[in-house]
């Protein structure tokens, strides 16, 4: 109970003093017996009433103790925040890296499928702000900004080749990798672009319909990405 909530109840019980002692002095034991047992119920109500406040008071000071917990947590969650800042310069950083097969013993063709399909490159090198999702093979911006992206493609090894794949912008196609000619079966090829990105764009690399790429433990077929800088 706080010293404030105790003084209450001390007056409290006093004044209850006051009243028997005042109500004591009648001239008629009649008198004396009725306000003897008004003051004992006077008594009582303020007794109780004494004890609720300072059941308040407890839980109030249970409060006050929980909030200065929560502020303490507050400030130690911003100092994390402002060494973060202080690490990075204050600017958002956003990288991936990935290859096409999550198993380095895996070799053989990926395709062709009738429609096009976003590669789903699974193996992941990095992932700094986990905007790459080797579920979907589908970049998605968290920050808007200036970004760098590449991606290499190895042919299917049969000839003639039949490999065409194209970095797409919200199923806009930005730029290409073709091998669908010739007598070379081993060739392999890249591509890159530097784009704006607004929040929530993806971008991704998409194998065309009825193509094919081939890839082993060497990991021909990537697909990187990074922030530029935001804007």
């Amino acid at each position: 109970m706080s010293s404030r909530m105790k003084g209450f109840a001390f007056f409290l019980l006093a004044l209850c003093c006051c009243l028997s002692g005042t109500q004591g002095q009648g001239d008629h034991e009649d008198q004396k017996a009725c306000c003897s047992s008004a003051t004992c119920s006077l008594m009582k109500e303020l007794t109780s009433i004494a004890e609720k406040l300072g059941a308040m008071g407890e839980k109030l000071g249970t409060m006050g103790d929980n909030l200065r917990l929560m502020e303490t947590r507050l400030q130690t969650s911003e100092n994390e925040v402002e060494e973060l800042k202080r690490l990075t310069g204050g600017r958002p950083q956003v990288a991936f890296s990935a290859t096409l097969w999550e198993t380095g013993d895996a070799t053989g063709n990926t395709g062709p499928f009738t429609t096009p399909i976003p590669l789903q490159y699974k193996k992941v090198f990095s992932n700094t702000g986990s905007s790459y999702n080797p579920a979907t093979g589908i970049f998605t911006a968290t920050v808007k900004g200036m970004y760098y992206f590449h991606f290499t493609m190895m042919n299917n090894l049969n000839t003639p080749p039949n490999s065409v794949v194209c970095l797409t912008k919200n199923g806009q196609r930005l730029v290409s990798v073709w091998d669908t000619v010739g007598t070379d079966a081993h060739d392999s090829g890249s591509n890159a672009v530097v784009i704006p990105l607004e929040v929530g764009d993806n971008v991704y690399v998409e194998l065309q319909a009825n193509r094919l790429v081939h890839d082993d433990r060497m990991n021909y077929n990537t697909f990187s990405g990074f922030l530029l800088f935001p804007m």
